[in-house]
C-alpha cells in the first residue's frame, strides 16, 4: 500500500450551513438537499445507511434505498421475515444516515420505525419492474442457501409461474416509515471546523428545536 490510511485526507471547501438560511422544517431541508443531490446527478442519491438493534441492543447496519419522504417521515421497504424485519419488530427505533461525498454533505436521522399500511405497500410492489416483483416471491431473505443455483432455480420458478404481469405481493413482504424525531445537516468545511446544524423535536406539537453543534 503506497499511502497509509491514515494519511487519507480531504479538504471540504464547498459550502456553508447557516441557521438563517436553512427551513425551520427539517423535512423540507430534506427534501431541498435531497432535490439538489438529484440534480447533481450523484449515484444513488437515495441510498441510505440503516441502522437497526435488537432485543439486547446489538447493533446492525446496512445499506437501503429510500422509496418515500413526506411529512409524516421516510419510507423503506424490505422483507419483514428478514434480520432487519426481525430488529425492527424487537426494538423499533432506528437511524438513517444519507452521505453526500460530491456535495460535502450527510444527514443524520433518528426516529421511531412503524409498518406503513398494506395498500400503500401493494401500491409501490405493484410499481416496481416485473424482476423486482419476481424477486421478492423467490428470495427468503437472510436465510442460509446451498448455492446460487437454488436461488436461480427458484426464480425460473416463478418466471413460468407468472407469465403475466399480475405477480401477487408476499405477506411478508412491505414498507416501513421512519417518524424523526432527530434531523442533523452536516456540511463540510476548512480545516475540519464543519457545520453541524441539528433539529429536535420540541414539545410545541409539528415544532422543531434548531441547534448548532461544535464539528
Amino acid at each position: 500500500m503506497s499511502q497509509s490510511i491514515a494519511e487519507l485526507r480531504q479538504e471540504y471547501a464547498m459550502g456553508a450551513l447557516n441557521e438563517a438560511e436553512v427551513d425551520p422544517d427539517p423535512l423540507q431541508q430534506f427534501q431541498r438537499w435531497f432535490s439538489e443531490a438529484v440534480a447533481a446527478q450523484l449515484p444513488e442519491p437515495n441510498a441510505m445507511t440503516l441502522a437497526t438493534a435488537d432485543r439486547t441492543g446489538r447493533p446492525y447496519a446496512r445499506v437501503m434505498l429510500l422509496k418515500g419522504c413526506d411529512a409524516d417521515g421516510f419510507v423503506f421497504f424490505t422483507n419483514y421475515r428478514s434480520d432487519k424485519g426481525r430488529q425492527l419488530a424487537e426494538s423499533p427505533h432506528v437511524a438513517l444516515v444519507f452521505l453526500w461525498l460530491e456535495l460535502e454533505r450527510q444527514i443524520r436521522i433518528e426516529g421511531a420505525v412503524s409498518p406503513i399500511p398494506g395498500a400503500e405497500s401493494e401500491a409501490y410492489f405493484r410499481s416496481r419492474p416485473r424482476e423486482s416483483r419476481l424477486g421478492a416471491l423467490a428470495s427468503r431473505q437472510s436465510q442460509v442457501v446451498a448455492g446460487r443455483q437454488i436461488l436461480d432455480e427458484r426464480f425460473q420458478q416463478l418466471e413460468a409461474q407468472y407469465p403475466d404481469d399480475n405477480i401477487p405481493m408476499p405477506h411478508h413482504w412491505g414498507g416501513y416509515r421512519v417518524r424523526p424525531d432527530l434531523l442533523e445537516f452536516w456540511q463540510g468545511r476548512h480545516g475540519r471546523m464543519h457545520d453541524r446544524l441539528r433539529y429536535r423535536r420540541s414539545a410545541v406539537e409539528g415544532g422543531w428545536l434548531l441547534e448548532r453543534l461544535e464539528p
